[in-house]
């Protein structure tokens, strides 16, 4: 793994202390690590989707149904469960 160094403002290096004291890290090592972790996870690319701007997913979810009786199965006329 790969050792950087940084350099932080005070109270940045204070909030991770105070984190640590708080026991939500084990150690500054696991702080800086996850809390990196995170910041680099919220600037990554996400996944494209299909949904255009302002479409909600109640529109989208009608817009996907489709009535039973207007499909074209060459099924004949069974019953089918």
């Amino acid at each position: 793994m790969p050792d950087v160094e940084v350099s932080l403002p005070d109270r940045i290096d204070s909030e991770i202390d105070r984190l640590i004291e708080q026991g939500e890290f084990l150690n500054r090592e696991q702080a800086v690590e996850e809390l990196l972790t995170m910041g680099v996870s919220a600037y990554a690319p996400t996944e494209e989707t299909d949904q255009q701007e302002g479409e909600d997913l109640f529109t989208q979810m009608t817009d996907d149904q489709t009535d039973p009786a207007a499909r074209d199965d060459d099924g004949g006329d069974e019953y089918t469960f």
